[in-house]
């Protein structure tokens, strides 16, 4: 507004109103510091340092994940090991997940960390099946493939669980829960294992 004046520029003032009257409202100072909703701040780069993890070691493409990762996802596929990664990504934790698949033996990683940095995610295997079917037909592929046989998905399930209680992990059935849900349930169980080594005190103090 000064080096308005001493330009002479003429000037409306927008925010001010605005302001003056969310003051008044919330009784809250405000701070008059342009930028500061796009703050670089020490959260901020974990976010990011924890999103470039999650993709760096999604769906089992790098084993070594597995040993640096806060949280490792497993399960067969379809069971939202991705988009849950993901959300655990933006809490700032280092998630890799892995694929379970019969004919392929989990890596030795998995059984060289601590089983309470392992959480399973298990699904019923007919509403599985329907969420494969649907996504075969999303991709112009027949819904009726091994991909989507409920006699296959049986079989993965049944794998996955003998995988799961061979590392004594906790699992998680993600049949009727949201990415939330399960996101709130993953950080529960780590916490309860872990005392907060993880999460920490306030990622505990919220579940």
């Amino acid at each position: 507004m000064s080096q308005a004046k001493h330009y002479n520029i003429p000037t409306i003032d927008i925010m001010g109103p605005m302001i003056d009257a969310v003051q008044q409202v919330s009784g809250l100072v405000p701070k008059l510091k342009p930028g500061l909703i796009h703050a670089l701040d020490q959260a901020y780069f974990k976010r990011v340092t924890a999103i470039e993890f999650a993709v760096k070691y999604d769906d089992g493409k790098n084993p070594d994940g597995i040993l640096k990762a806060d949280v490792v996802l497993v399960g067969v596929s379809r069971t939202s090991k991705t988009p849950l990664s993901m959300y655990l990504a933006h809490k700032e934790l280092k998630v890799a997940n892995v694929p379970m698949v019969p004919e392929v033996s989990p890596p030795k990683e998995l059984f060289e960390i601590p089983a309470e940095r392992i959480v399973g995610l298990i699904i019923d295997p007919a509403k599985l099946n329907n969420i494969r079917a649907d996504r075969l037909r999303s991709m112009g592929l027949d819904p009726e493939s091994c991909y989507a046989d409920s006699t296959r998905i049986k079989e993965e399930v049944e794998y996955a669980k003998c995988i799961m209680y061979k590392l004594g992990c906790p699992i998680i059935d993600v049949s009727n829960k949201t990415i939330e849900e399960t996101a709130n349930k993953v950080m529960e169980l780590i916490c309860k294992k872990r005392q907060g080594n993880i999460f920490g005190a306030d990622y505990c103090s919220q579940v």
